[in-house]
């Protein structure tokens, strides 16, 4: 039984990683600034906002003196803004840069430092995106992060292997609460007539990358990135919306 926690795990792919981490057993704690929309038995919540270190550290001590270890730490929590680049605030790039990039960096430092003092050492996993790969129209600020995110995996693991080892997902498309509430029924067909498997991936798909890579199987893998995106980026794509001015253009004719 493993001592599991993962931030971001009140919905989308979170939730279904929590909850597949549950059904095998492992004791979960879920990192989130809300409650989980649909309570999972055997994953714990603690209220929490990854973008504030402190907070974070407080938490997994907590969790650590419950449980006498951690064993895999998921930082998946992560926001998005829809807004062309030159329309960006501070503030929203602020939050999503604090949030999606500096959230990973404070947990799986948080972690790393228990894990450091445990003779089985961890796994540390993380959420990041084919947008990290890629320019994508309208989220500039959460593509950035998202490429981070991959660095922060090549450096964790080569700070820390053998005894932690490092590794994130980027998926594609994915059916979760957040692209539901940004997307127009337009944008889903576009999306999906661009990705060779002709849909997006259910949150459970990609929980099961996740719980891969923190099993025994996946002991030789570190500093890695896993893709799962139905092949979307595996050939010549298309980006979808028109141009950052043509956009500003449209929202002073909507508000003419």
């Amino acid at each position: 039984m493993r001592t599991v926690v993962i931030s971001g795990a009140s919905s989308g792919i979170g939730a279904a990683t929590a909850e597949r981490f549950a059904r095998a057993g492992d004791r979960v704690t879920n990192l989130d600034v809300r409650p989980p929309d649909t309570p999972v038995s055997g994953v714990e919540w603690i209220r929490a906002d990854t973008a504030d270190w402190s907070a974070v550290d407080a938490a997994l001590a907590r969790v650590r003196d419950a449980r006498g270890a951690i064993d895999v730490v998921i930082a998946n929590a992560g926001i998005s803004v829809r807004h062309g680049v030159l329309d960006i605030t501070e503030a929203e790039a602020r939050r999503v840069v604090d949030v999606n990039l500096l959230g990973v960096l404070g947990l799986w430092r948080g972690a790393a430092r228990i894990m450091a003092e445990q003779e089985q050492g961890g796994v540390l996993l993380a959420t990041a995106s084919v947008n990290g790969r890629r320019g994508y129209p309208r989220y500039a600020d959460y593509n950035a992060t998202k490429a981070g995110i991959v660095s922060l995996t090549q450096t964790f693991a080569m700070e820390l292997s053998p005894l932690v080892r490092a590794a994130c997902v980027s998926p594609g498309a994915v059916l979760t609460p957040m692209q539901m509430a940004e997307y127009t029924d337009e944008m889903f067909a576009e999306t999906n007539a661009r990705i060779p498997a002709g849909r997006h991936a259910a949150p459970e798909e990609i929980a099961s990358a996740f719980f891969y890579l923190a099993s025994d199987e996946a002991s030789f893998l570190t500093g890695q990135e896993l893709v799962l995106d139905g092949g979307e980026i595996a050939g010549a794509t298309t980006t979808v919306w028109g141009s950052a001015l043509s956009g500003r253009e449209a929202r002073r004719r909507e508000r003419g």
